[in-house]
């Protein structure tokens, strides 16, 4: 009888004994945290698309939004106080990670923390901005992906001439507290002179200072406009296309929404695939890796989009070589 319950006690404990480590396998990972500070509205359609991009790469990476990660997303609406409280809020949380977007958004969180890793996307100029020291394995706690190198201004240049060859005066609309600014001029004065017009910069950081500058921009003739990246420009895109149209002045834009928006023309890095490449840099730190041993990455795809409805409005015929290579055509 000894002998029995000896044996059968053996064969439970070999048992329990084999089953352990699957037992502990099957034990789920503790929950991560990810901090995501947007600089768009909430109620910006362009802002939900980054977002649901960004949660789908997760997906893909084995991360489920409250099943092993818990995303907390803040959105500051360009709001410089409401960034600097948020910023503050997601550090205090004591993120596996946190992702941003914007050069002054990054800049923020960088004085908030220098332990909390930080992946930033669409950051124009990086290095120049403070953000990095170099673009490849430098240490420290922040990473990304840029969207914009400054030579691209004179495509754009190039691309508003072919489309309207008429314009000799350019404005060039952008938020002068945005840290690129000094940089894309440069680049533009130098890129004007090989396309035959003449920069007006165009300083605005609110609404009025947009309708302000376009209309006096408006006042003289053969006026074109570019629109530089930035948050206030994203936040005001409708105001922005709206003036031109309805002062008929030709104009291109950073991204493809501009032109989904009702703009004549976009040439641009696609933000859903940077947001989607960043979620890879996001899985790779909750793993382990270090934000300071992942270098910024630039864009890979870029898009020219032609609406030719806009087109028709202001009485101009694009090119048919620019048309074929466009990536779309909205008619």
């Amino acid at each position: 009888m000894f002998s029995i319950k000896r044996r059968d006690f053996i064969l439970l404990m070999g048992g329990a004994a084999a089953a352990w480590p699957l037992s502990a396998r099957a034990q789920p990972e503790r929950m991560r945290r990810i901090g995501v500070l947007m600089t768009l509205k909430e109620s910006d359609p362009e802002a939900r698309a980054w977002v649901a991009t960004l949660k789908e790469g997760l997906q893909k990476l084995g991360w489920e939004q409250d099943l092993n990660v818990r995303i907390d997303y803040r959105w500051s609406a360009g709001d410089p106080d409401r960034i600097r409280t948020f910023a503050a809020e997601l550090v205090a949380l004591a993120p596996d990670v946190i992702l941003c977007s914007g050069a002054p958004t990054t800049t923020v969180l960088q004085r908030a923390t220098h332990t909390v890793p930080i992946v930033f996307v669409q950051v124009a100029d990086p290095v120049g901005s403070g953000l990095v020291p170099t673009l490849e394995r430098r240490g420290g706690n922040i990473t990304g992906f840029t969207h914009f190198e400054y030579a691209i201004i004179g495509k754009w240049l190039e691309a508003l001439k072919e489309t309207a060859p008429g314009i000799s005066r350019v404005l060039t609309i952008q938020n002068p507290e945005n840290f690129a600014w000094p940089g894309w001029f440069r680049a533009a004065s130098l890129a004007a002179a090989s396309v035959g017009v003449t920069l007006t910069p165009g300083e605005v950081r609110d609404r009025e200072d947009i309708k302000r500058t376009i209309s006096a921009h408006a006042q003289g003739s053969n006026g074109g406009m570019i629109v530089l990246p930035d948050t206030t420009t994203s936040l005001n895109r409708k105001q922005i296309i709206a003036l031109a149209a309805h002062y008929r002045i030709p104009a291109i834009y950073p991204f493809r929404f501009f032109v989904t928006d009702g703009g004549l023309i976009s040439y641009g890095s696609d933000p859903l695939d940077l947001w989607r490449r960043s979620a890879s840099y996001v899985d790779r730190i909750i793993r382990g890796e270090s934000a300071g041993d992942l270098p910024v990455q630039a864009p890979t795809k870029f898009e020219l989009v032609i609406n030719l409805k806009t087109a028709k409005a202001l009485d101009l015929t694009v090119p048919p070589m620019l048309l074929a290579r466009a990536d779309e055509v909205i008619e």
